[in-house]
């Protein structure tokens, strides 16, 4: 089974991530290390109550890295790993049009 992150932004522009060694990060460290960027990108809540469900910080921090950082390789990987762990996911998709994630 293939393990993989895409972050589609739109129809020409895709970033895709093979994760290596799925199991690398556990479920708290994939969210803190979410966390941790979310607060250094300044990203906002999507919902107004302000309340941060895994799949939201995830896509908030694809939607505020936006392509400079994920087309850095280290911290594209890094994203892919996390995000993958922190949502229990082996295989997650990312639209940040349509602002969805997708297992």
């Amino acid at each position: 089974m293939q393990n993989e992150v895409r972050v589609i932004q739109d129809e020409r522009t895709e970033w895709s991530f093979e994760l290596k060694n799925p199991s690398s990060l556990t479920s708290a460290e994939g969210r803190a290390w979410l966390d941790e960027q979310f607060n250094q990108l300044g990203s906002e809540p999507l919902r107004p109550t302000g309340k941060l469900l895994v799949a939201d910080i995830v896509l908030v921090v694809a939607r505020d890295a936006g392509p400079k950082l994920l087309s850095d390789p280290n911290w594209g990987q890094s994203f892919a790993e996390a995000a993958s762990a922190a949502l229990g996911k082996p295989v997650v998709r990312i639209n940040l049009a349509g602002m969805t994630v997708s297992y």
